[in-house]
């Protein structure tokens, strides 16, 4: 068989979860439906609602931290948002992938809509949608133009909603590749509109298994064909990824994020946390060409908020000065505090030589402090990841700023038993 034939067979196979990785499913299903809740209200989250009620009438999904519904498609636009607008949501780092958010909002408004799902079938296709939107960031050799959580998350998303929903799989992966879309471009720029490009996949995943079940045909080699994902997203050998379906399950390999900002900075703000509230003179990151390319900006006092959560500069300067990351600093007076501006020039970011274009590491931090005390930090994995898990007071930390900075009347249900929140919303 093709690799890709390999894929759907995968995607749709009866599977029963190993402990550990249900486990996994789990937990991290909790911590992307609290920080979707987290960002309800966030910079250009009243845009991305306003424009999804006019998109058509219907009750049919939640939003994710309020009581209103929405039609399935609509409700996935904005849970989407909400799951990524704070840049707090899991990520597979090898990937480059932040594998959860698209296929949990996409797959939790489509069980929605059927009145709910069996917590294991549930588990199962959310599993399922992220090990292949993930697997098709661990096939790719090419560096980042396409902004691979929303063209790797609508495949991924739209055949764990296909498999719920009983669509045909195959068409449902072309009719996904037709949809999908997303460019570094707002990255680059620091602009809200990349958590749209995380809703737009989680719509677009409903829309493509709603398709396919009306017997819309979809392109039949969507990821190998001479114009599928393998040729137009990304560059690489997808069967690099399928080789090991089944015997690895990617859900236990995603990382979460103990701070609100680009996962490209925290290896290093992890790594600056110790030295919170001392006199640093200056501190320099030693990283790999993507890490200095995704938060190596230049800090300026006028930046927007999605700029200062990938500007590590600034992020570095309020970790020495907070000790943590709070997203209720990121307005307009604290960004252009002179204090946190001129602690931000004494951080600064090079570049190595290493030729992988998908690499985070390694990484090291090298601090100066007042007094002329050098220290070297050598960072070999970031904290969340499985490599260097989040202790129980760190992930109690998240979870309580998330309920803190979530609406008063959001179901406490997301916090305290997200799978009964996420399969059983009557």
């Amino acid at each position: 068989m093709s690799a890709t034939a390999d894929l759907l067979a995968f995607a749709d196979a009866d599977h029963a979860l190993p402990v550990a990785v249900r486990a996994d499913a789990v937990r991290l299903l909790g911590d992307t439906l609290a920080v979707g809740a987290a960002g309800v209200g966030a910079p250009g989250e009243e845009a991305i609602l306003s424009v999804a009620r006019g998109f058509g009438a219907g009750e049919e999904a939640l939003l994710i931290g309020t009581a209103e519904r929405l039609p399935a498609p609509s409700a996935a636009f904005v849970n989407g948002y909400r799951i990524h607008c704070l840049e707090w949501d899991a990520v597979h780092e090898p990937a480059v992938v932040h594998a959860m958010s698209a296929v949990t909002a996409a797959l939790g408004a489509a069980i929605d809509r059927r009145g709910g799902c069996d917590p294991n079938d549930a588990l199962t296709a959310l599993a399922i949608g992220v090990d292949i939107a993930a697997g098709l960031g661990l096939a790719a050799d090419s560096p980042l133009t396409f902004f691979r959580p929303a063209t790797a998350g609508v495949i991924g998303a739209a055949l764990a909603v296909a498999r719920i929903d009983g669509a045909p799989l195959h068409d449902t992966l072309g009719i996904a590749l037709c949809s999908a879309a997303g460019t570094m471009q707002p990255h680059l720029e620091g602009l809200a509109t990349l958590p749209f490009q995380v809703a737009n996949a989680a719509r677009a995943a409903i829309t493509a298994s709603d398709l396919a079940k009306t017997g819309l045909p979809g392109p039949k080699d969507a990821l190998e064909g001479p114009f599928g994902y393998f040729t137009l997203f990304d560059h690489g050998d997808l069967s690099r990824y399928t080789a090991t379906l089944g015997k690895r399950w990617l859900i236990s390999e995603v990382s979460v994020k103990p701070f609100p900002s680009g996962r490209a900075s925290h290896a290093a703000l992890g790594a600056l946390q110790e030295f919170a509230g001392m006199q640093v003179e200056r501190a320099e990151l030693a990283c790999p060409p993507l890490i200095h390319r995704l938060v190596g900006r230049p800090y300026r006092p006028d930046m927007t908020p999605a700029y200062a959560r990938l500007c590590l500069q600034w992020l570095g300067a309020l970790m020495l000065t907070d000790g943590h990351i709070d997203p209720r600093r990121f307005t307009d007076e604290t960004m252009a505090d002179p204090q946190l501006g001129d602690l931000a020039q004494k951080l600064s970011l090079v570049a190595d030589s290493n030729d992988d274009p998908n690499a985070l590491f390694p990484q090291q931090l090298r601090v100066t402090l007042s007094d002329g005390t050098k220290r070297t930090v050598e960072i070999a994995h970031t904290l969340g990841s499985p490599g260097n898990p989040l202790t129980e007071a760190q992930c109690r930390a998240k979870h309580d700023l998330a309920r803190e900075l979530a609406p008063a009347a959001a179901d406490p249900r997301i916090f305290d038993d997200p799978l009964a929140y996420f399969t059983d919303t009557a």
